[in-house]
Order: C-alpha cells, then structure tokens, then sequence
C-alpha cells in the first residue's frame, strides 16, 4: 500500500499539480508561455492532491459557480474541472481519498451540488455523481441541407476578430443567461484557459455573434477542418462547433442558418448539443441533420440532499417520500418528503428508495422515475407513487451544460 497525504495544494504547487493532471490525461506538460497565460485559470483553491515523499501523485480540482435548476433559480454549485492520478499510483486507494476530502470541503463550505464532465463514466457513480444530463452529437450534410421557409431569417450575423472575441463573449454569455436547467456560470477564472486559448490570437477557431432587434443575442464559436485528401481533393472542410449559445429561437437559429451557409464546407459537425434541439426539423428534409451518438454530458451529486431538493421547483402533484443513502456524505441518509410546496425531512415510511447518484441523475429532469424504476436503480415501495414522482420531477426542457470544464 503507498504511503500518501491528502492536502490543499499551496500556490508554489500549482503548476506541478497542473502539469500531473495533464499528464494523467495523456496531454504534454503546459509550456512556459502557455502557464504564463493561464495560470489565473488554476488557483490553488479548492485543489486538494496526494502527496508521496513531497511528489503529488494525484489532483483534484474544482471552482465555484452557480447552476440553473428546474424553476429556474441559479443555485451554488462545485464545478470539478480535474482529476488525475500518476499512472504508476493508480487502483491504491489515492482516488477514493481525494474525493472524500473534496467531497468534505464542499459539504462543509455549504455547497448544495457538484457537477462534472466524466472523462471515464465508470468511476463517478461510486463517489455519488449521477448522469444528469445528455447531449447528442450531430452531423450536417452540406450542401444538402437547406432551411425550411417558415423557419425565420431575423437581425445580422458577423465575425469578430480574436481581439473582439476574447473582449465581447463573457458579458454575452452573461447577457444569454442561464436559461435552461443544467447551464453553469461562467466565472472569471474560466475564461483565460478555456476559452482564450481557442479564439485568441494565436488560436485556430472562429467567432461569429448574432444580432436581433435588441442588440447581440448569440454566439458560436468553431473549427475548421480539413477533409480533402489524394483520393477526394475536391472534398470540402468540416464545421467543428465547440460553443453555440443563444437567448432565444431566433438567434439559435441563425446561427445555425450561418454555419450551414459558409462555402467550401461538406458537413457541420457538433458534439455535446441539446437532445431536444429542433434543427432536424428547421430543414426541408430532416435527415440532412444526422444524430451520431448520444451520451452522457454533465454529472451531478447532491452534495446537501435537503437543500438541493428544496432549491429546485416541481409540477402540481401529491407529495412522494424517498428514501435515499448516501454512503460518503452519510448526513444526508434519511427519509424526504417532496412536493410542490417544498421538501423537508420526514420519519414517514417511504414510497420510493433511492442511493445519491440515483437522485443525481433525476434531479434536473433528464430521467423519469419510472425510466429509473424499471432499470432497477429505484426500489418502489408503493407504485402509485411512481406517477406521481414522473409529474413532480420532469421537466418541458431538456437539461444540457452547454459549458466545457
């Protein structure tokens, strides 16, 4: 068994636990220059690494922000951007360490969630995360694909240039809002290492913003992809869309209207988008917009079972009682009764049970009980409870992140 601590990282500590996550993730370690661009991006705070003889030979990292929930309130959560373990230290526990101790510090820092990306989903539902939300990968045919004519053509599309694009999205992004369950703040430290090192100056992706009758209203941002190659040099590029956001159905599609219309291009590919966007439907032939795949895209744990119930709104039906276990965070094992009046912890017997990641993955309406129920991850102990759990929990939109971290 290795020897090891688990400690907050110090600020002389960040980059060797930066350049160890990267490694761990099979990436080079970070270049002088680029460290010297992104370091605001990796503050020591809330890193917590195990240490070997003074070596980390492992990382946890995540920064605060805030989470639309169904209802529509932004709520605090704990984004987890990192995890790694040294190659030659993994399977000894050190993993199960670390997230213990970020899993304590968030519960004693009042967090009511945590989300992540999953870089590996086999290894979060044991430390409480669920797969809350989808996101589907979608493929464009060009030139096939045209717009339908109802399908409306409103305000402006234009391309800004690195300068602009680095200066002008945070206050857009912030402008679009939060406004489907599962979209995250974007706070300052995630800017310079997420987003400016792909649309700055020195980065390959494009930028272009749509403007409606009250001023800009969405943005996407995208690759160019060579595709011509000896045995099909007339083959035109690929669309990589890496981040399409907009504040209504006008402005989404627009600026899918713009990608579709740019030259010298055979396909638009976008990975991660919502599984209810409608761009199928705004063509004349919807099979034009192919989806590829659909898998899991945000994870997320309730960290205070009571307070993320009750942060959260539900549809006019008869109050249930889960039974949920938490097996980490064991304060949070016990009985709640929820109902569209609010949640609150009950000694009544139980309608359903249920373990943490469980509830993760219905919290934000991506499941439905009955879905979770027949694949045996609920254990009803009434069934008329079942329909009424469906009504309170779902929800009109699909949740979707629509944020790498």
């Amino acid at each position: 068994m290795t020897a090891f601590e688990v400690r907050p990282i110090t600020d002389d500590e960040r980059r060797s636990t930066l350049d160890l996550l990267r490694r761990a993730l099979h990436t080079r370690r970070i270049t002088d220059d680029a460290w010297a661009r992104s370091a605001v991006s990796w503050p020591a705070e809330h890193k917590f690494a195990a240490f070997e003889g003074g070596d980390p030979i492992g990382i946890v990292s995540s920064f605060d922000t805030e989470i639309a929930v169904p209802g529509g309130r932004a709520v605090p959560v704990a984004a987890v951007d990192g995890v790694g373990v040294r190659a030659d230290r993994t399977r000894r526990g050190v993993l199960s360490a670390m997230m213990a101790a970020q899993l304590g510090d968030f519960a004693a820092r009042g967090l009511p969630l945590a989300v992540l990306h999953a870089s590996e989903p086999t290894i979060y539902g044991r430390f409480g995360y669920g797969s809350a939300a989808l996101g589907k990968t979608l493929r464009v045919a060009r030139p096939a694909a045209r717009f339908h004519e109802r399908v409306p053509a409103v305000g402006d599309v234009r391309m800004l240039t690195p300068e602009e694009a680095v200066k002008e999205l945070p206050a857009l992004y912030e402008r679009i809002g939060l406004h489907r369950p599962g979209m995250i703040a974007r706070p300052d430290v995630w800017w310079p290492a997420t987003h400016e090192r792909h649309v700055g100056p020195d980065a390959g992706y494009l930028v272009a913003v749509h403007s409606g009758p009250d001023g800009d209203d969405g943005f996407v941002v995208y690759d160019t992809i060579g595709r011509r190659s000896l045995d099909s040099p007339d083959e035109g590029a690929v669309l990589d869309v890496r981040d399409l956001h907009a504040a209504g159905p006008a402005a989404r599609a627009a600026l899918w209207r713009f990608l579709l219309s740019v030259d010298l291009v055979s396909g638009v590919h976008a990975r991660h988008r919502p599984v209810d966007e409608p761009l199928a439907v705004m063509l004349t032939d919807h099979r034009h917009a192919a989806t590829l795949a659909v898998e899991d895209d945000l994870w997320l744990r309730p960290v205070d079972v009571e307070a993320a119930l009750g942060a959260r709104s539900y549809r006019a039906a008869g109050p249930v009682v889960l039974a949920v276990t938490d097996r980490t965070l064991t304060a949070n094992t016990g009985h709640y009764e929820v109902g569209p009046d609010g949640v609150r912890r009950t000694s009544a017997a139980p309608d359903l049970a249920l373990d943490v990641d469980t509830l993760g993955m219905l919290y934000l309406g991506q499941w439905s009980v009955t879905a979770l129920a027949h694949a045996g991850r609920i254990e009803v102990r009434d069934e008329a409870a079942v329909a009424r759990a469906d009504e309170l929990f779902t929800t009109v939109t699909a949740p979707w992140c629509g944020t790498h971290f």
